[in-house]
């Protein structure tokens, strides 16, 4: 539980799931790829089913089931954990912690159980441990007041701790016990959270059996206002029943402002070296990306490397989880995967323990509904189970389970088709949906879109993201036979607030149209024609000294004041040709030399670019469209 707060995907990846069970029979499992990551031959079919384990029987404003976490016992049981927050769907009213247990991995399960009850308070953010020396189930939670209203906890918000335990394979539980005084410093006073998720035991090297989770807490003033975030490991030696605060990284901010990262969150999973991946939710913090990494190589005493985002791994603002498979290099990690709103719930995998991420192209579409948080689960050798939020109307409409393998998953999933950026960063694009071609182009060929299922990605390069600074993009463009609204290039994230720059066609409104966006507010700047008399023309958008600038064959058509500060910050990048970030407003056409600087264009270097010109100065991406393989 945190302060209140896309993709397109290839056919035949979307799972669009009902609220009940859908059941898939398949052959017997295959075992899992070894650790070296070659690929096991399949000797089974694609397996998925789903169900609802929580949901409330009345509207939002009446309760709700949040926050899932889930694990797998000694004994094989799986325990799906949640808030039931019974008066209203508020993060700090009247919230117990409840469970459900499953014998039969997952197929079936028992009725609701309250673990641990609020009365009339916040009891939440579940973090079950589970302990294979002892086979104990130990389960992290926090407290808070509660309110009767459904509005968040004040600020600052005093918020502690508390540890109870099942040795009896989670059917009954240990009073709980509060643990401020090991995991929780004095001046986390503003903020405080366990996980949520669930936490592991390392299994490799000097520190074998030892039982790790995450938190996150802030720091105040003394007059109410956050003054720096901390993002930690806890971790305990005697099987739970002391702990200590271990790898803590921490980021100041002034009262009111903000800081390059503040990573919240965290859910951890052990590398094949013993090393410990903790991944965190970004909430806000000024680097790109919502999601960010660190990792521990002395079982999380300390952080050999601190937290750093993650660009280009689309999410938006959310809990997400991530899962090492046993004896695998691979691991999965599940979050939604639009960039700015919950939905379109997928699960991703890394085939080198977190150094490198499947984009959303790539990944397993689970939902194309609402979704939020989520957990998950190693069922078996080939068995996945992962416990998340989602709804038709809204995220928190209910907790469902959903159970499938490898297979269903995939195993090095394509990017689609690339074709090569040639201003030497190498961010070759790639061309999504439904195979199109090469055709016939402004200069040798370019690329055909067709206004229905395909659009170009160009995965994210370091040298890409403009921030604050002056910039251009160029392209030429042909208009096919629509008419409706066509996204030529669309950068950064989406929404009214969500750092962003654009460029569209409208031939029913007669306009090219250009927005930007950043912390400050949005400017845009419009043309009086649209240019759609299915001929080519070539367009620039430039953005300098407090101006965009839009220029069509050479020609300024539009201009106006732009506002300042970053087009790349905070939001997943993401750059994007033929359509917009949730898959609307798709081209119809074809596009040819598409340039990107980071500088303004003057008359000559723009007429140099127009006649195809190899103009460098400043150019961080170059596609010619020569080749598609």
């Amino acid at each position: 539980m945190r302060h209140p707060q896309r993709r397109s995907v290839l056919a035949g990846l979307i799972a669009v799931v009902a609220a009940g069970a859908l059941a898939v029979t398949s052959a017997p499992v295959a075992a899992q790829p070894g650790a070296t990551g070659a690929r096991t031959p399949a000797t089974t079919a694609p397996e998925f089913d789903q169900q609802v384990l929580f949901r409330a029987p009345t509207d939002l404003a009446h309760g709700c089931y949040r926050i899932p976490a889930i694990v797998r016992s000694t004994h094989g049981t799986l325990l799906a954990f949640a808030e039931h927050r019974l008066d209203n769907c508020g993060d700090a009213g009247d919230i117990d912690l409840v469970v459900r247990r499953s014998t039969d991995g997952g197929r079936t399960w028992g009725p609701e159980q309250v673990v641990n009850p609020g009365n009339g308070d916040t009891h939440g953010n579940p973090v079950p441990i589970v302990d294979s020396r002892t086979g104990r189930i130990l389960l992290v939670t926090t407290y808070n007041a509660g309110r009767s209203d459904s509005a968040g906890c004040a600020v600052p918000c005093p918020r502690t701790p508390h540890l109870q335990y099942s040795d009896d394979d989670g059917r009954t539980w240990s009073a709980p016990r509060d643990i401020s005084d090991q995991v929780q410093r004095p001046d986390w006073d503003s903020w405080y959270a366990s996980g949520p998720n669930h936490g592991i035991q390392l299994a490799y090297g000097a520190h074998a059996g030892r039982l790790v989770f995450g938190v996150n807490a802030e720091t105040s003033d003394g007059q109410g206002h956050p003054i720096a975030n901390h993002a930690a490991l806890v971790y305990s030696d005697d099987d739970g029943d002391t702990w200590h605060i271990g790898a803590t990284d921490t980021y100041r901010f002034p009262a009111g402002g903000n800081a390059t990262q503040k990573p919240s969150e965290l859910s951890v999973a052990e590398r094949t070296d013993g090393s410990i991946y903790v991944a965190g939710r970004e909430q806000g913090g000024t680097d790109i990306g919502n999601r960010d990494y660190a990792v521990s190589s002395d079982g999380g005493a300390t952080f050999s490397t601190r937290f750093t985002t993650i660009p280009d791994l689309v999410t938006p603002m959310v809990e997400g989880a991530v899962l090492r498979l046993a004896g695998s290099h691979r691991m999965l990690f599940s979050s939604p995967a639009d960039t700015d709103r919950r939905r379109w719930m997928m699960v991703r995998s890394s085939y080198d323990e977190g150094r490198t991420w499947e984009n959303a192209d790539q990944g397993r579409l689970v939902t194309s509904d609402w979704a939020g948080y989520s957990d998950l689960v190693q069922i078996a050798d080939d068995s996945i189970g992962l416990l998340y939020e989602g709804g038709t109307v809204d995220a928190r409409d209910e907790i469902r389970f959903a159970r499938f393998n490898t297979e269903y998953l995939g195993f090095h999933n394509p990017a689609g088709p690339s074709t090569p950026d040639t201003s030497g960063n190498h961010a070759d694009a790639h061309l999504l949906g439904t195979p199109g071609g090469l055709v016939p182009g402004r200069y040798g060929t370019g690329i055909a879109l067709n206004g229905t299922d395909n659009y170009v990605r160009v995965p994210y390069s370091p040298a890409q993201p403009p921030g604050a600074g002056d910039l251009t993009f160029t392209t030429w463009f042909r208009y096919g036979s629509s008419s409706g609204n066509q996204a030529l290039f669309w950068l950064g994230g989406m929404g009214g607030t969500a750092p962003q720059l654009w460029l569209r066609g409208e031939p029913g409104n007669h306009r090219l149209i250009a927005m930007m966006t950043t912390s400050a507010g949005s400017a845009s700047i419009a043309s009086t024609s649209a240019y759609d008399d299915q001929q080519w023309h070539h367009v620039a958008l430039e953005r300098t000294a407090g101006t965009l600038r839009m220029y069509v064959d050479g020609q300024l058509v539009a201009s106006g004041p732009d506002v300042a500060g970053s087009v790349s910050q905070t939001v997943s990048f993401q750059l994007q040709l033929g359509q917009r970030l949730d898959n609307g407003f798709r081209f119809a056409g074809t596009l040819d030399e598409v340039r990107l600087y980071h500088r303004a264009l003057g008359a000559a270097d723009l007429a140099a670019v127009r006649a195809d010109a190899p103009v460098r100065d400043g150019l961080v991406l170059d596609l010619p469209f020569t080749t598609l393989h």
